[in-house]
C-alpha cells in the first residue's frame, strides 16, 4: 500500500486528488490530506510510517510554502517523492524545487490537459522510481 500526503489549500483540489487516487490506486493509496503548511508539516512529523510521495502546492499562506513543505519532505525520509502544484508557475521555480529535490513540477492550468491525469501518471512514476531506489 502506498502512503500519500497531498497538502493544498483549495479543498476542492484536496479532495478530488483524495478521490482519484482512491478510486483508480490498484495497488492501493492511503491518502492523508493538509489544508496547510502547518498542517502538511504535523502530517509528516507525527506519522509513524513516511510517505512514498507528497503532493503540495506552491502557494498556500505564501509563496514558499511549496518549497517548505519540499524541504520537510525530504528531511523526514530522503527518498519521499514530492510533486510541486503550482496554479502559478514560473521557470525559477521550478528549477529551485528541482534542484531542492522535487520528482516533478506540474501546473494545474494546463490548457487541453487533464491535469488530474496527468498527476495519476505522475504518481505512479514516482512511486515506481521510489521503490527501485528502495530496493538498492
Amino acid at each position: 500500500m502506498s502512503r500519500i500526503l497531498v497538502i493544498d489549500d483549495e479543498e476542492d483540489v484536496r479532495l478530488a486528488l483524495q478521490r482519484r487516487l482512491e478510486r483508480e490506486g490498484h495497488e492501493g493509496h492511503e491518502v492523508s490530506l493538509a489544508g496547510t503548511t502547518a498542517e502538511g508539516e504535523a502530517a509528516l512529523a507525527d506519522s509513524e510510517e513516511v510517505f512514498d510521495v507528497v503532493i503540495t502546492d506552491m502557494s498556500m499562506e505564501d509563496g514558499e510554502s511549496g518549497v517548505r513543505m519540499l524541504k520537510a519532505a525530504i528531511q523526514r525520509d530522503v527518498f519521499t517523492e514530492v510533486i510541486i502544484l503550482t496554479a502559478y508557475g514560473n521557470v525559477r521555480n521550478a528549477v529551485t524545487c528541482m534542484q531542492l529535490g522535487a520528482y516533478d513540477y506540474v501546473e494545474k492550468n494546463i490548457p487541453d490537459v487533464d491535469v488530474y491525469e496527468l498527476l495519476m501518471l505522475k504518481i505512479s512514476r514516482a512511486l515506481e522510481q521510489r521503490r527501485l531506489i528502495l530496493k538498492q
